[in-house]
């Protein structure tokens, strides 16, 4: 039986490598390559578990690298691409836009291009609610895959750029695609400079948690895992030329997500520091995910359950984040692909 091939890019991320331990542990019988160009949020060590599955394999290339992306897609003849690879950090989008434009925009149409040349079966582009710009305080309004576009940072603007292109190769080319647009993620393996592992590394460590403004901005969280499933589901059954939003019904404050954490871990709210506003900070995002739900998808954590199994998971793998902010983990890809 010839195996599938699905190339996961940005599988060393946060959420694209959830996606890839859920996607090799799931289906053996699919061949699941991550492509990773190990940027400083790009991180193997998470993986050590699967790296020596006959059904993992781990390429290091740049998306936005059109002969190397085209060289690989000529070779492999993957069957479908899960696209995770961007730059995803709205403060830094707004310090350096321009790695931003380069990643998420062209590296996005150099994939979609190699993807039209080899007849792909499916181009799942993973996208972000923030391309929808912010909604007002009113708990009734939600987005929906219908809600015009309009980003506010460098970051989502990048993302909905990207998110264009790949709706204009369906529509152009007819190259089967979908696009997913998630709510706030969280769990295990976040990055540490994000809002939940921030606030748990610094809580441990007794030093001030820094929140912007007032800390009233509104996410909608959404377990990391979750999503996983929703991105799953939109693969195998997910109709083709279909944006899907995929969000938790999980909204809370900053302020509140951080307290959280800290009464959690036992720890004082004289940890919080509120510093000055980020720029163009958006007010509140928030999903309808009816469409997901007709597909067959629904959120299996509450947020209490969902944190209170992230701070455990932070509280049980110090050494990763400890690593991670060290910066030791870079050292890894040459320990374990190049010294071999």
């Amino acid at each position: 039986m010839i195996k599938k091939k699905i190339l996961v890019t940005g599988g060393a991320g946060f959420i694209g490598g959830n996606f890839v331990q859920y996607m090799v542990k799931k289906y053996p019988q699919y061949d699941i390559y991550n492509l990773d160009l190990l940027t400083y949020a790009g991180d193997l060590t998470k993986h050590h578990e699967i790296e020596n599955l006959g059904n993992y394999f781990f390429i290091k290339a740049d998306i936005a690298d059109s002969v190397t992306i085209n060289s690989l897609f000529e070779k492999e003849k993957f069957d479908y691409i899960v696209h995770f690879a961007a730059e995803s950090h709205v403060d830094r989008s707004i310090t350096d836009p321009e790695i931003f434009v380069k990643t998420n925009v062209l590296g996005t149409q150099v994939l979609l291009n190699a993807a039209k040349q080899i007849g792909i079966h499916k181009f799942v582009h993973v996208s972000t609610d923030e391309v929808y710009g912010e909604l007002d305080f009113d708990p009734t309004t939600f987005f929906t895959e219908e809600t015009p576009l309009q980003p506010n940072s460098p970051y989502s603007a990048s993302k909905a750029s990207s998110d264009l292109i790949v709706r204009a190769y369906y529509e152009t080319y007819g190259l089967p695609i979908n696009i997913t647009r998630c709510s706030n993620n969280y769990g295990p393996y976040h990055f540490p400079e994000k809002l939940i592992p921030l606030t748990i590394s610094r809580v441990l460590n007794d030093q001030k948690v820094p929140v912007y403004g007032n800390g009233k901005n509104i996410r909608d969280w959404l377990h990391v895992i979750d999503h996983c499933a929703a991105i799953d589901l939109v693969l195998h059954e997910g109709t083709i030329g279909e944006v899907y939003n995929v969000g938790g019904h999980n909204e809370r404050t900053n302020l509140e997500v951080v307290k959280t954490i800290i009464e959690t871990l036992g720890k004082s709210e004289d940890l919080i520091e509120f510093v000055e506003d980020r720029l163009g900070h958006d007010k509140r995002y928030a999903i309808d995910p009816t469409r997901m739900e007709k597909l067959g998808w629904k959120p299996t954590y509450t947020f209490e359950t969902g944190i209170a199994q992230t701070i455990e998971w932070y509280l049980n793998n110090k050494e990763w984040w400890e690593q991670i902010i060290s910066g030791a983990y870079q050292s890894y890809f040459e320990r374990q692909y190049t010294l071999k």
